[in-house]
């Protein structure tokens, strides 16, 4: 599967199917993060029901304190 992230294409095993599976895949589970999906927010309740598909666009960002 072919994915646009962060601007990026990208290739995906077939087997990530949700957004949850691919945050584990990219080893981001459990950081703080504000994910788009197809220019749309996902809440991190939502990232185990929410689907991917071919061509998806999705924004990551990880949120991190500083100053």
């Amino acid at each position: 599967m072919t994915l646009q992230l962060n601007g990026e294409s990208r290739t995906f095993s077939p087997g990530i199917a949700t957004v949850s599976e691919l945050l584990a895949a990219l080893d981001l589970t459990g950081k703080p993060l504000v994910v788009e999906l197809d220019h749309e927010p996902v809440f991190p309740a939502d990232y185990e029901q929410r689907a991917l598909h071919d061509g998806a666009i999705l924004e990551i960002v990880v949120i991190a304190a500083g100053g």
